[in-house]
């Protein structure tokens, strides 16, 4: 059977024909999603409700066509499984309590269960696409999801973790093993449902110093990767560390993922003559380019397709799909990428 074109652009394939996906594209800028959110109810009330997620994820599939599908959940149902609360307040974002830098992590009783209604929405979703379409899974890279289990939300520069990083190393790092191995079991998981790659989102990369980067980022998704072709050695991966910035390079010598994600503060150029040659790259349009259409879009556009022309190349955001994003908008991104008359 013939795989899809971004399945074979993430191993490696050069096509003439970029494949295309955004993150985030299952989610709130489409009046389908909003539709049903507010019938559902809250956020992890959608994502646990596996015939719901199922439809989320497939609502942009069926609107514009792209190649890839991202599995409708979210990177925090990992520290969820572990024992901490999770709230989405409105307006402020996510939630986890009790936060490790009041508690200890062997105070929290595990809820392995929560996992499986998302291996049940994987496996509907599995079972409703097309041919043609890459089922791509998810999962949090250990850091990120480790400074949201520390602080308890999101932080811009992350300086309560960092700190907390230096002065308790043992016990951050039992942490960040913890979030190591329970991210295979649920990548494995995923992929055994049915997903044909897995995408590592690490939100918060940009904030640490070199040393701190080798230790926390790339060490921690090194051990993923090589655990998870041990289990599915057919199944790629793709790394997105965003904020890397100059990092990347040893980024993807030292993972060995399949792929590699740049967001929007990376010059394409620069990516271009420092990344190597093989490695197929993601992204990395601005989203606010997306937002704002017209000349700007074009232009933008043009450009990164011209920059990657000689690798394999998957078009994508350089972050997720912004909320007011125009849908005509999107509809001319696919258009432009396509070469679309």
């Amino acid at each position: 059977m013939t795989e899809p074109l971004l399945l074979k652009t993430i191993r490696g394939e050069h096509s003439d024909v970029r494949p295309i996906w955004l993150m985030r594209q299952a989610g709130r800028y489409l009046p389908e999603y909003r539709a049903l959110r507010a019938e559902k109810g809250g956020f992890l009330d959608l994502v646990y409700d596996a015939e719901a997620a199922a439809e989320v994820t497939l609502q942009p599939i069926r609107r514009f066509g792209f190649d890839g599908a991202i599995l409708f959940s979210d990177i925090l149902i990992i520290p969820h499984a572990m024992g901490q609360n999770l709230e989405f307040l409105a307006g402020e974002g996510p939630r986890l309590s009790p936060r490790l830098l009041d508690s200890r992590l062997n105070a929290l009783e595990a809820v392995p269960q929560r996992l499986e209604a998302v291996y049940r929405t994987v496996t509907r979703v599995a079972a409703e696409l097309g041919p043609e379409t890459c089922f791509l899974g998810f999962a949090g890279s250990p850091w990120t999801v480790a400074t949201y289990m520390v602080n308890g939300e999101g932080s811009r520069d992350q300086a309560a973790v960092r700190q907390y990083a230096y002065m308790n190393e043992a016990a951050f790092g039992e942490l960040i093993q913890r979030i190591i191995d329970l991210s295979v079991e649920y990548l494995s998981g995923q992929i055994k449902a049915g997903v044909h790659a897995v995408q590592l989102f690490d939100s918060w990369a940009g904030s640490l110093s070199p040393a701190q980067f080798e230790k926390w980022v790339i060490a921690p998704n090194a051990e993923i990767v090589a655990k998870l072709r041990g289990l599915h050695p057919d199944t790629p991966i793709i790394g997105f560390p965003k904020g890397a910035g100059e990092k990347l390079p040893a980024y993807a010598r030292e993972t060995g993922v399949d792929a590699l994600g740049l967001d929007e503060t990376i010059d394409p150029h620069w990516a271009a003559a420092n990344l190597p040659k093989y490695l197929p790259v993601q992204g990395n349009l601005d989203p606010l380019a997306l937002m704002a259409g017209g000349e700007s879009l074009q232009k933008a556009v043009q450009e990164i397709l011209d920059i990657f022309s000689d690798r394999p190349h998957i078009f994508n955001l350089g972050h997720g799909i912004l909320q007011h994003t125009p849908i005509a908008h999107v509809e001319k991104l696919l258009t432009l990428v396509r070469g679309d008359n």
